[in-house]
Protein backbone atom coordinates (compact mmCIF):
# COMPACT_ATOMS: atom_id res chain seq x y z
CA UNK A 1 0.00 0.00 0.00
CA UNK A 2 1.17 3.53 -0.78
CA UNK A 3 1.68 4.94 2.75
CA UNK A 4 1.67 8.48 1.37
CA UNK A 5 -2.06 8.18 0.69
CA UNK A 6 -4.32 8.79 3.70
CA UNK A 7 -7.18 6.42 4.48
CA UNK A 8 -10.71 7.65 5.01
CA UNK A 9 -12.51 6.44 8.13
CA UNK A 10 -15.29 4.02 7.16
CA UNK A 11 -18.64 4.86 8.71
CA UNK A 12 -21.79 2.75 8.52
CA UNK A 13 -24.92 2.04 10.53
CA UNK A 14 -25.14 -1.26 12.38
CA UNK A 15 -27.62 -2.08 15.11
CA UNK A 16 -28.92 1.47 14.96
CA UNK A 17 -25.51 2.91 15.82
CA UNK A 18 -22.76 4.52 13.77
CA UNK A 19 -19.69 2.29 13.46
CA UNK A 20 -16.42 4.04 12.60
CA UNK A 21 -13.35 2.14 11.43
CA UNK A 22 -10.05 3.92 10.85
CA UNK A 23 -6.93 2.86 8.95
CA UNK A 24 -8.60 0.06 6.97
CA UNK A 25 -6.37 -0.81 3.97
CA UNK A 26 -8.07 -0.39 0.57
CA UNK A 27 -7.75 -4.09 -0.27
CA UNK A 28 -9.24 -5.35 2.99
CA UNK A 29 -12.50 -7.24 2.54
CA UNK A 30 -15.65 -6.72 4.53
CA UNK A 31 -15.46 -10.33 5.76
CA UNK A 32 -11.98 -9.74 7.17
CA UNK A 33 -13.15 -6.62 8.96
CA UNK A 34 -16.20 -8.38 10.39
CA UNK A 35 -14.44 -11.48 11.65
CA UNK A 36 -11.03 -10.10 12.63
CA UNK A 37 -11.70 -6.48 13.61
CA UNK A 38 -15.28 -6.57 14.91
CA UNK A 39 -15.32 -10.20 16.16
CA UNK A 40 -18.52 -10.91 14.21
CA UNK A 41 -17.63 -14.56 13.67
CA UNK A 42 -21.21 -15.58 12.90
CA UNK A 43 -20.43 -14.52 9.33
CA UNK A 44 -18.56 -17.53 8.00
CA UNK A 45 -15.58 -17.78 5.69
CA UNK A 46 -16.26 -20.44 3.07
CA UNK A 47 -15.14 -20.39 -0.54
CA UNK A 48 -13.74 -16.85 -0.60
CA UNK A 49 -15.14 -16.28 -4.09
CA UNK A 50 -18.84 -15.47 -3.71
CA UNK A 51 -19.96 -18.99 -4.56
CA UNK A 52 -21.11 -20.69 -1.34
CA UNK A 53 -22.95 -17.83 0.41
CA UNK A 54 -21.69 -18.64 3.94
CA UNK A 55 -20.44 -15.05 4.24
CA UNK A 56 -23.73 -13.39 3.24
CA UNK A 57 -24.65 -10.11 4.92
CA UNK A 58 -27.30 -7.52 4.07
CA UNK A 59 -26.58 -3.89 3.21
CA UNK A 60 -29.12 -1.09 3.04
CA UNK A 61 -29.06 2.17 1.10
CA UNK A 62 -31.45 5.08 0.93
CA UNK A 63 -33.16 5.16 -2.46
CA UNK A 64 -36.21 7.30 -3.20
CA UNK A 65 -37.03 7.89 0.45
CA UNK A 66 -36.93 4.17 1.29
CA UNK A 67 -34.33 1.64 2.33
CA UNK A 68 -33.20 -0.70 -0.42
CA UNK A 69 -31.96 -4.02 1.00
CA UNK A 70 -29.44 -6.25 -0.76
CA UNK A 71 -27.97 -9.57 0.33
CA UNK A 72 -24.28 -9.55 -0.68
CA UNK A 73 -21.16 -11.69 -0.28
CA UNK A 74 -18.85 -10.10 2.29
CA UNK A 75 -15.86 -12.24 1.25
CA UNK A 76 -15.33 -10.39 -2.03
CA UNK A 77 -16.73 -7.00 -1.03
CA UNK A 78 -14.13 -4.40 -0.13
CA UNK A 79 -14.77 -2.96 3.31
CA UNK A 80 -14.59 0.67 2.12
CA UNK A 81 -17.46 0.03 -0.31
CA UNK A 82 -20.04 0.01 2.52
CA UNK A 83 -19.11 3.49 3.71
CA UNK A 84 -22.33 5.45 4.28
CA UNK A 85 -24.58 2.36 4.23
CA UNK A 86 -26.47 0.27 6.78
CA UNK A 87 -25.20 -3.23 7.52
CA UNK A 88 -26.80 -6.30 9.09
CA UNK A 89 -24.97 -9.49 10.08
CA UNK A 90 -26.48 -12.60 11.62
CA UNK A 91 -25.66 -11.23 15.10
CA UNK A 92 -28.00 -8.27 14.52
CA UNK A 93 -31.31 -10.04 13.94
CA UNK A 94 -32.47 -11.35 17.31
CA UNK A 95 -34.18 -8.94 19.71
CA UNK A 96 -32.43 -7.82 22.88
CA UNK A 97 -34.52 -10.27 24.91
CA UNK A 98 -33.34 -13.13 22.72
CA UNK A 99 -36.49 -13.45 20.60
CA UNK A 100 -35.45 -14.72 17.21
CA UNK A 101 -36.19 -12.87 13.99
CA UNK A 102 -38.64 -14.68 11.64
CA UNK A 103 -35.71 -15.49 9.35
CA UNK A 104 -34.10 -17.35 12.26
CA UNK A 105 -37.21 -18.81 13.90
CA UNK A 106 -38.51 -20.25 10.65
CA UNK A 107 -35.20 -22.10 10.15
CA UNK A 108 -35.62 -23.59 13.65
CA UNK A 109 -39.27 -24.49 13.12
CA UNK A 110 -38.66 -26.08 9.72
CA UNK A 111 -35.46 -27.91 10.75
CA UNK A 112 -33.48 -25.96 8.15
CA UNK A 113 -30.07 -26.41 9.77
CA UNK A 114 -27.89 -29.48 10.22
CA UNK A 115 -24.12 -28.89 10.55
CA UNK A 116 -24.87 -25.16 10.77
CA UNK A 117 -21.90 -23.78 8.86
CA UNK A 118 -23.96 -22.42 5.98
CA UNK A 119 -26.90 -21.45 8.20
CA UNK A 120 -25.86 -17.82 8.93
CA UNK A 121 -25.63 -17.14 5.19
CA UNK A 122 -29.06 -18.66 4.56
CA UNK A 123 -30.51 -16.66 7.45
CA UNK A 124 -29.14 -13.42 6.04
CA UNK A 125 -30.51 -14.20 2.57
CA UNK A 126 -33.85 -14.94 4.25
CA UNK A 127 -33.63 -11.61 6.09
CA UNK A 128 -33.10 -9.85 2.75
CA UNK A 129 -36.14 -11.67 1.36
CA UNK A 130 -38.13 -10.74 4.45
CA UNK A 131 -37.39 -7.04 4.06
CA UNK A 132 -37.92 -6.98 0.29
CA UNK A 133 -41.05 -9.14 0.16
CA UNK A 134 -42.73 -10.05 3.47
CA UNK A 135 -42.39 -6.54 4.90
CA UNK A 136 -44.00 -5.22 1.71
CA UNK A 137 -46.95 -7.61 1.91
CA UNK A 138 -45.71 -9.81 -0.94
CA UNK A 139 -45.97 -13.58 -0.47
CA UNK A 140 -42.87 -15.70 -0.92
CA UNK A 141 -43.59 -18.45 -3.40
CA UNK A 142 -41.56 -21.61 -3.78
CA UNK A 143 -40.21 -20.30 -7.08
CA UNK A 144 -39.14 -17.01 -5.52
CA UNK A 145 -37.41 -18.83 -2.65
CA UNK A 146 -35.51 -21.01 -5.10
CA UNK A 147 -34.40 -18.02 -7.15
CA UNK A 148 -33.28 -15.84 -4.27
CA UNK A 149 -31.49 -18.63 -2.38
CA UNK A 150 -29.59 -19.84 -5.44
CA UNK A 151 -26.43 -18.09 -4.19
CA UNK A 152 -26.41 -20.08 -0.95
CA UNK A 153 -25.10 -23.64 -1.01
CA UNK A 154 -26.09 -26.31 1.52
CA UNK A 155 -24.11 -29.54 1.58
CA UNK A 156 -25.98 -31.55 4.22
CA UNK A 157 -29.45 -30.32 5.19
CA UNK A 158 -31.04 -30.29 1.77
CA UNK A 159 -33.04 -27.42 0.41
CA UNK A 160 -36.64 -28.49 1.07
CA UNK A 161 -36.74 -27.41 4.75
CA UNK A 162 -34.94 -24.16 3.88
CA UNK A 163 -37.50 -23.35 1.20
CA UNK A 164 -40.17 -24.22 3.77
CA UNK A 165 -38.56 -21.72 6.14
CA UNK A 166 -38.64 -19.00 3.48
CA UNK A 167 -42.37 -19.47 3.06
CA UNK A 168 -42.99 -19.82 6.79
CA UNK A 169 -41.56 -16.39 7.70
CA UNK A 170 -44.75 -14.50 6.84
CA UNK A 171 -46.77 -16.57 9.34
CA UNK A 172 -44.62 -15.46 12.29
CA UNK A 173 -45.07 -12.24 14.31
CA UNK A 174 -43.92 -9.25 12.27
CA UNK A 175 -40.55 -7.66 13.00
CA UNK A 176 -40.06 -4.24 11.39
CA UNK A 177 -36.98 -2.13 10.77
CA UNK A 178 -37.43 1.49 11.93
CA UNK A 179 -36.78 2.91 8.48
CA UNK A 180 -37.60 6.50 9.47
CA UNK A 181 -34.86 6.49 12.07
CA UNK A 182 -32.46 4.65 9.78
CA UNK A 183 -33.07 7.07 6.89
CA UNK A 184 -32.28 10.05 9.12
CA UNK A 185 -29.04 8.44 10.29
CA UNK A 186 -28.01 7.57 6.73
CA UNK A 187 -28.71 11.17 5.70
CA UNK A 188 -26.42 12.42 8.45
CA UNK A 189 -23.68 10.08 7.24
CA UNK A 190 -24.15 11.31 3.68
CA UNK A 191 -23.46 14.88 4.83
CA UNK A 192 -20.25 13.93 6.62
CA UNK A 193 -17.35 15.77 5.02
CA UNK A 194 -15.33 13.59 2.70
CA UNK A 195 -12.31 15.87 2.72
CA UNK A 196 -9.82 15.65 -0.13
CA UNK A 197 -11.16 12.32 -1.32
CA UNK A 198 -9.24 12.39 -4.59
CA UNK A 199 -6.07 12.03 -2.54
CA UNK A 200 -7.31 9.07 -0.55
CA UNK A 201 -6.11 5.50 -1.04
CA UNK A 202 -9.73 4.45 -1.54
CA UNK A 203 -11.60 7.00 -3.62
CA UNK A 204 -15.36 6.64 -4.13
CA UNK A 205 -16.52 9.77 -6.02
CA UNK A 206 -20.20 10.65 -6.12
CA UNK A 207 -20.30 12.53 -9.44
CA UNK A 208 -19.22 11.66 -12.96
CA UNK A 209 -17.07 14.79 -13.22
CA UNK A 210 -15.14 13.90 -10.07
CA UNK A 211 -14.72 10.31 -11.28
CA UNK A 212 -13.20 11.45 -14.58
CA UNK A 213 -10.91 13.90 -12.82
CA UNK A 214 -9.77 11.20 -10.40
CA UNK A 215 -9.16 8.79 -13.26
CA UNK A 216 -7.06 11.39 -15.10
CA UNK A 217 -5.06 12.12 -11.94
CA UNK A 218 -4.59 8.45 -11.00
CA UNK A 219 -4.61 6.36 -14.20
CA UNK A 220 -2.96 3.40 -12.44
CA UNK A 221 -5.55 3.14 -9.65
CA UNK A 222 -7.49 -0.12 -9.60
CA UNK A 223 -11.00 0.53 -10.88
CA UNK A 224 -13.75 -1.42 -9.13
CA UNK A 225 -17.44 -1.56 -9.95
CA UNK A 226 -18.97 -4.15 -7.64
CA UNK A 227 -15.75 -6.10 -7.12
CA UNK A 228 -17.20 -9.55 -7.79
CA UNK A 229 -14.16 -10.35 -9.95
CA UNK A 230 -11.50 -8.00 -8.54
CA UNK A 231 -12.44 -9.37 -5.11
CA UNK A 232 -11.15 -12.75 -6.25
CA UNK A 233 -7.82 -11.17 -7.12
CA UNK A 234 -7.61 -10.24 -3.44
CA UNK A 235 -8.85 -13.50 -1.93
CA UNK A 236 -7.32 -15.97 -4.39
CA UNK A 237 -4.29 -14.19 -5.84
CA UNK A 238 -3.51 -12.17 -2.69
CA UNK A 239 -3.19 -8.96 -4.67
CA UNK A 240 -2.94 -5.64 -2.86
CA UNK A 241 -3.85 -2.26 -4.33
CA UNK A 242 -2.13 0.97 -3.41
CA UNK A 243 -5.07 3.00 -4.67
CA UNK A 244 -8.63 1.98 -5.51
CA UNK A 245 -11.12 4.01 -7.56
CA UNK A 246 -14.67 2.80 -6.88
CA UNK A 247 -17.33 3.94 -9.37
CA UNK A 248 -20.38 2.50 -7.60
CA UNK A 249 -21.39 5.74 -5.85
CA UNK A 250 -21.32 7.90 -9.01
CA UNK A 251 -24.92 9.03 -9.13
CA UNK A 252 -25.10 9.53 -12.90
CA UNK A 253 -23.82 5.99 -13.51
CA UNK A 254 -26.35 4.40 -11.12
CA UNK A 255 -29.20 5.32 -13.47
CA UNK A 256 -31.03 3.49 -16.24
CA UNK A 257 -32.23 6.03 -18.80
CA UNK A 258 -35.07 5.34 -21.22
CA UNK A 259 -34.92 6.78 -24.75
CA UNK A 260 -37.18 6.19 -27.77
CA UNK A 261 -34.74 3.85 -29.53
CA UNK A 262 -32.65 2.45 -26.67
CA UNK A 263 -32.05 2.25 -22.95
CA UNK A 264 -28.78 3.48 -21.46
CA UNK A 265 -27.53 1.49 -18.48
CA UNK A 266 -24.98 3.24 -16.28
CA UNK A 267 -21.81 1.32 -15.51
CA UNK A 268 -22.60 1.36 -11.77
CA UNK A 269 -26.04 -0.23 -12.14
CA UNK A 270 -26.10 -3.62 -10.40
CA UNK A 271 -26.59 -6.76 -12.44
CA UNK A 272 -29.90 -7.32 -10.64
CA UNK A 273 -31.25 -3.95 -11.77
CA UNK A 274 -29.69 -4.12 -15.23
CA UNK A 275 -31.16 -7.56 -15.98
CA UNK A 276 -34.53 -6.42 -14.64
CA UNK A 277 -34.47 -3.54 -17.14
CA UNK A 278 -33.47 -5.85 -20.01
CA UNK A 279 -36.14 -8.40 -19.06
CA UNK A 280 -38.77 -5.65 -18.91
CA UNK A 281 -38.16 -5.02 -22.61
CA UNK A 282 -37.61 -8.71 -23.40
CA UNK A 283 -39.40 -10.99 -20.87
CA UNK A 284 -37.81 -14.11 -22.35
CA UNK A 285 -34.52 -13.06 -20.70
CA UNK A 286 -35.81 -13.57 -17.16
CA UNK A 287 -34.65 -17.18 -16.81
CA UNK A 288 -31.24 -16.46 -18.33
CA UNK A 289 -30.78 -13.49 -16.00
CA UNK A 290 -31.59 -15.66 -12.97
CA UNK A 291 -28.84 -18.08 -14.01
CA UNK A 292 -26.16 -15.38 -13.92
CA UNK A 293 -24.42 -16.35 -10.64
CA UNK A 294 -26.47 -16.15 -7.44
CA UNK A 295 -28.48 -13.22 -6.16
CA UNK A 296 -25.76 -11.89 -3.78
CA UNK A 297 -23.34 -11.66 -6.71
CA UNK A 298 -25.94 -9.97 -8.91
CA UNK A 299 -26.70 -7.57 -6.06
CA UNK A 300 -23.06 -6.44 -5.88
CA UNK A 301 -21.73 -6.93 -9.39
CA UNK A 302 -22.42 -4.36 -12.08
CA UNK A 303 -23.13 -4.69 -15.78
CA UNK A 304 -20.40 -2.15 -16.50
CA UNK A 305 -17.88 -4.16 -14.49
CA UNK A 306 -18.82 -7.39 -16.27
CA UNK A 307 -18.40 -5.74 -19.67
CA UNK A 308 -15.18 -3.86 -18.86
CA UNK A 309 -13.67 -6.97 -17.30
CA UNK A 310 -13.99 -8.68 -20.67
CA UNK A 311 -13.88 -12.28 -19.51
CA UNK A 312 -14.47 -14.66 -22.45
CA UNK A 313 -16.99 -16.50 -20.26
CA UNK A 314 -18.82 -13.41 -19.00
CA UNK A 315 -22.47 -14.15 -19.67
CA UNK A 316 -23.76 -10.65 -20.30
CA UNK A 317 -21.53 -9.87 -23.29
CA UNK A 318 -22.79 -12.48 -25.81
CA UNK A 319 -26.32 -11.28 -25.08
CA UNK A 320 -25.38 -7.62 -25.44
CA UNK A 321 -23.52 -8.32 -28.67
CA UNK A 322 -26.58 -10.06 -30.10
CA UNK A 323 -28.72 -7.10 -29.03
CA UNK A 324 -26.43 -4.69 -30.90
CA UNK A 325 -25.31 -2.84 -27.76
CA UNK A 326 -22.81 0.01 -27.82
CA UNK A 327 -20.51 1.15 -25.03
CA UNK A 328 -19.65 4.75 -24.18
CA UNK A 329 -16.13 5.47 -22.92
CA UNK A 330 -15.53 8.76 -21.12
CA UNK A 331 -12.58 10.82 -19.91
CA UNK A 332 -11.87 14.47 -19.16
CA UNK A 333 -10.99 14.74 -22.87
CA UNK A 334 -14.49 13.77 -24.01
CA UNK A 335 -16.29 10.58 -24.93
CA UNK A 336 -16.43 8.00 -27.70
CA UNK A 337 -18.92 5.28 -28.58
CA UNK A 338 -18.42 1.91 -30.23
CA UNK A 339 -20.06 -1.51 -30.64
CA UNK A 340 -19.47 -3.60 -27.54
CA UNK A 341 -17.47 -6.25 -29.37
CA UNK A 342 -15.07 -3.57 -30.65
CA UNK A 343 -14.05 -2.85 -27.04
CA UNK A 344 -11.87 -5.95 -26.81
CA UNK A 345 -8.41 -6.48 -28.29
CA UNK A 346 -7.40 -9.74 -26.58
CA UNK A 347 -7.79 -11.81 -23.45
CA UNK A 348 -8.99 -9.32 -20.80
CA UNK A 349 -7.54 -6.49 -22.86
CA UNK A 350 -9.43 -3.56 -24.36
CA UNK A 351 -9.07 -0.27 -26.21
CA UNK A 352 -9.64 1.96 -23.18
CA UNK A 353 -6.98 4.58 -22.58
CA UNK A 354 -5.48 4.92 -19.11
CA UNK A 355 -7.66 7.93 -18.33
CA UNK A 356 -10.90 6.45 -19.67
CA UNK A 357 -13.73 4.67 -17.91
CA UNK A 358 -16.60 2.67 -19.35
CA UNK A 359 -19.58 4.83 -18.46
CA UNK A 360 -22.68 3.55 -20.31
CA UNK A 361 -24.03 0.52 -22.12
CA UNK A 362 -26.64 1.48 -24.73
CA UNK A 363 -29.04 -1.32 -25.65
CA UNK A 364 -31.43 -0.95 -28.61
CA UNK A 365 -35.08 -1.62 -27.94
CA UNK A 366 -36.58 -4.76 -29.53
CA UNK A 367 -37.75 -4.66 -33.11
CA UNK A 368 -41.35 -5.83 -33.75
CA UNK A 369 -40.24 -9.00 -35.55
CA UNK A 370 -37.29 -9.82 -33.28
CA UNK A 371 -36.66 -13.49 -32.43
CA UNK A 372 -34.26 -13.66 -29.50
CA UNK A 373 -32.92 -16.58 -27.50
CA UNK A 374 -29.85 -16.86 -25.27
CA UNK A 375 -28.50 -20.21 -24.13
CA UNK A 376 -26.10 -20.98 -21.30
CA UNK A 377 -24.40 -24.37 -21.02
CA UNK A 378 -22.81 -25.14 -17.66
CA UNK A 379 -22.22 -28.15 -15.43
CA UNK A 380 -24.69 -26.85 -12.84
CA UNK A 381 -27.96 -25.24 -13.81
CA UNK A 382 -27.78 -22.60 -11.08
CA UNK A 383 -24.86 -20.48 -9.90
CA UNK A 384 -22.24 -21.76 -12.33
CA UNK A 385 -19.87 -20.46 -14.98
CA UNK A 386 -20.63 -21.07 -18.64
CA UNK A 387 -18.76 -23.53 -20.77
CA UNK A 388 -20.55 -22.05 -23.78
CA UNK A 389 -22.99 -19.18 -24.13
CA UNK A 390 -24.79 -18.36 -27.38
CA UNK A 391 -27.24 -15.53 -28.03
CA UNK A 392 -29.20 -15.54 -31.30
CA UNK A 393 -31.20 -12.54 -32.46
CA UNK A 394 -32.96 -12.74 -35.82
CA UNK A 395 -35.50 -10.63 -37.65
CA UNK A 396 -37.51 -12.67 -40.12
CA UNK A 397 -39.86 -11.08 -42.61
CA UNK A 398 -41.99 -13.16 -44.96
CA UNK A 399 -39.85 -16.21 -44.28
CA UNK A 400 -36.53 -14.48 -45.02
CA UNK A 401 -33.83 -13.59 -42.48
CA UNK A 402 -33.53 -9.80 -42.80
CA UNK A 403 -31.23 -9.30 -39.82
CA UNK A 404 -28.96 -11.71 -37.96
CA UNK A 405 -26.96 -10.97 -34.84
CA UNK A 406 -25.16 -13.69 -32.86
CA UNK A 407 -22.93 -13.32 -29.80
CA UNK A 408 -20.85 -16.16 -28.36
CA UNK A 409 -18.91 -16.72 -25.16
CA UNK A 410 -16.49 -19.43 -24.09
CA UNK A 411 -15.22 -20.04 -27.62
CA UNK A 412 -12.46 -17.42 -28.03
CA UNK A 413 -10.14 -15.17 -26.03
CA UNK A 414 -12.90 -12.56 -25.83
CA UNK A 415 -16.67 -12.48 -26.14
CA UNK A 416 -17.25 -12.44 -29.90
CA UNK A 417 -19.73 -11.78 -32.68
CA UNK A 418 -20.29 -14.77 -34.97
CA UNK A 419 -20.05 -12.63 -38.09
CA UNK A 420 -19.49 -15.47 -40.56
CA UNK A 421 -22.56 -17.26 -39.29
CA UNK A 422 -24.55 -14.05 -39.52
CA UNK A 423 -23.56 -13.81 -43.20
CA UNK A 424 -24.61 -17.43 -43.73
CA UNK A 425 -28.09 -16.53 -42.47
CA UNK A 426 -28.61 -13.02 -43.82
CA UNK A 427 -31.14 -12.68 -46.66
CA UNK A 428 -31.60 -16.46 -46.76
CA UNK A 429 -34.94 -18.24 -46.36
CA UNK A 430 -35.55 -19.33 -42.77
CA UNK A 431 -35.53 -23.01 -43.65
CA UNK A 432 -33.80 -26.19 -42.51
CA UNK A 433 -31.21 -26.06 -45.31
CA UNK A 434 -30.19 -22.53 -44.35
CA UNK A 435 -29.91 -23.51 -40.71
CA UNK A 436 -27.84 -26.60 -41.47
CA UNK A 437 -25.39 -24.50 -43.48
CA UNK A 438 -25.24 -21.93 -40.69
CA UNK A 439 -24.57 -24.67 -38.12
CA UNK A 440 -21.56 -25.87 -40.12
CA UNK A 441 -20.32 -22.30 -40.43
CA UNK A 442 -20.73 -21.64 -36.71
CA UNK A 443 -18.80 -24.75 -35.71
CA UNK A 444 -15.95 -23.80 -38.04
CA UNK A 445 -15.89 -20.11 -37.11
CA UNK A 446 -14.07 -20.47 -33.78
CA UNK A 447 -11.24 -22.57 -32.33
CA UNK A 448 -12.11 -22.82 -28.63
CA UNK A 449 -9.62 -24.18 -26.14
CA UNK A 450 -10.02 -27.17 -23.86
CA UNK A 451 -10.10 -26.52 -20.13
CA UNK A 452 -11.70 -27.82 -16.92
CA UNK A 453 -15.18 -26.82 -18.08
CA UNK A 454 -15.21 -28.40 -21.53
CA UNK A 455 -13.06 -29.57 -24.40
CA UNK A 456 -12.68 -27.50 -27.54
CA UNK A 457 -14.41 -30.21 -29.56
CA UNK A 458 -17.35 -30.22 -27.16
CA UNK A 459 -17.69 -26.45 -27.38
CA UNK A 460 -17.73 -26.51 -31.19
CA UNK A 461 -20.33 -29.28 -31.23
CA UNK A 462 -22.53 -27.52 -28.68
CA UNK A 463 -22.41 -24.24 -30.60
CA UNK A 464 -23.99 -25.91 -33.57
CA UNK A 465 -26.45 -27.80 -31.39
CA UNK A 466 -27.66 -24.55 -29.84
CA UNK A 467 -28.37 -23.02 -33.23
CA UNK A 468 -30.28 -26.20 -34.12
CA UNK A 469 -32.20 -25.82 -30.87
CA UNK A 470 -33.08 -22.26 -31.84
CA UNK A 471 -34.45 -23.57 -35.15
CA UNK A 472 -36.48 -26.30 -33.47
CA UNK A 473 -37.96 -23.85 -30.96
CA UNK A 474 -38.83 -21.48 -33.79
CA UNK A 475 -40.84 -24.36 -35.27
CA UNK A 476 -42.82 -24.80 -32.07
CA UNK A 477 -40.86 -27.51 -30.27
CA UNK A 478 -40.70 -26.50 -26.60
CA UNK A 479 -40.17 -29.65 -24.54
CA UNK A 480 -36.42 -29.46 -25.19
CA UNK A 481 -36.26 -26.27 -23.14
CA UNK A 482 -35.48 -26.59 -19.42
CA UNK A 483 -37.70 -23.57 -18.77
CA UNK A 484 -40.69 -25.83 -19.46
CA UNK A 485 -39.43 -28.56 -17.09
CA UNK A 486 -41.09 -28.71 -13.66
CA UNK A 487 -39.58 -30.91 -10.96
CA UNK A 488 -42.33 -32.26 -8.75
CA UNK A 489 -41.38 -32.04 -5.09
CA UNK A 490 -42.07 -35.18 -3.06
CA UNK A 491 -43.57 -34.54 0.36
CA UNK A 492 -41.52 -35.91 3.28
Amino acid sequence: MDIRKPLKTIQFIRGGQVVSLANVPPSRTLLEVLREDLACTGTKEGCGEGDCGACTVVVGEAEGGKIHYRAVNSCIKLAHSIDGMALWTVEDLAAQDGTLHPAQQSMVDCHGSQCGFCTPGFVMSLFGMYQNHVACGEPITRELAQQELSGNLCRCTGYRPIFDAAQQMAALPTVAVDETDLLSKLELLAHTSKGLEANLAYNSPSTLASLLQARAAHPDAQLVAGCTDVGLWVTKMHMQFGKVLDITQVQELRRIEDYPQHIAIGAAVTLSDAFAALAKERPQLKTFAARFAGLPVRNSGTLGGNVANGSPIGDSMPLLIALGANVVLMSVRGHREMPLEALYTGYRKNVMAKDEVLAWIKVPKPAPSEMLKVYKISKRYDDDISAVCLAVNLQIDEGVVRRASLGAGGVAATPVRASQTESALLNKPWALQTVQQAISTLRAEFSPISDMRASGAYRREVLGNLLQRFWLESQGLQQINLESFVLEEVAP
